[in-house]
């Protein structure tokens, strides 16, 4: 019974909370499913607005008021994700509206939490941050890296995260892929240095 309340309470504070505020927020994290991929699946999207110039026009010539578009940015899954979800509910906890009132985005990073499907709305440093680990995780196959890469990303500044991530998507492909492969070394080692598993416990004593 108290399974169930919490998922009605989890389901009625998304709806009622959380659903409103995705509409505009400057990232979203989507919970979901992909076929054929473990589940669930978290996605991070951005929220951008085209140029005016790339504005459709209308019948009286005039361009239309650009809608903003959600890219996605990285997304995450299976044994890493399940490996990185305290670092992650770290990075959404200090999430708030408007008001200063936090979401309390960090219940719906658990077992119970991730049953269900939707949208969490994201401000910029915390979409940032896991947009970063989301993308730098991908390919990496030791999962103590994926997790000392989580905990290194969370203790940017937001200003930080916001430049490593432009570093990683506004360059093109080749310049992007080499932030990426940059980033991977600086913040993660490499599999086989025995730095990684210093370096973590250290992490998870502090972090």
């Amino acid at each position: 019974m108290a399974k169930k309340k919490t998922s009605l309470d989890l389901t009625k504070h998304h709806a009622e909370r959380l659903a409103p505020l995705s509409i505009k927020a400057p990232f979203v994290l989507r919970v979901t499913e992909w076929r054929g991929t473990p589940i669930p699946v978290l996605v991070v999207k951005e929220r951008q607005y085209r140029d005016e110039d790339e504005a459709p026009r209308g019948a009286d010539g005039q361009r239309r008021r650009a809608r903003p578009i959600l890219i996605e940015r990285g997304s995450f899954h299976g044994e890493p994700l399940h490996r990185c979800l305290p670092v992650l509910r770290r990075v959404v906890e200090g999430v708030t509206d408007a008001a200063g009132i936090p979401l309390e985005l960090a219940r719906y990073l658990t077992p119970e939490g991730l049953r269900l499907r939707g949208n969490l709305p994201l401000d910029e440093e915390a979409g940032a941050k896991l947009a970063l680990i989301f993308r730098l995780q991908d390919r990496i196959q030791n999962l103590d890296r994926v997790e000392l890469i989580a905990h290194r990303v969370r203790q940017f500044t937001r200003e930080e995260a916001a430049y490593w991530l432009s570093r990683t998507t506004s360059f093109g492909p080749i310049a992007n892929r080499w932030a990426l492969s940059g980033l991977r070394t600086m913040l993660g080692g490499h599999a086989d240095d025995k730095g990684v598993q210093e370096m973590l416990e250290r992490l998870r004593l502090t972090d």
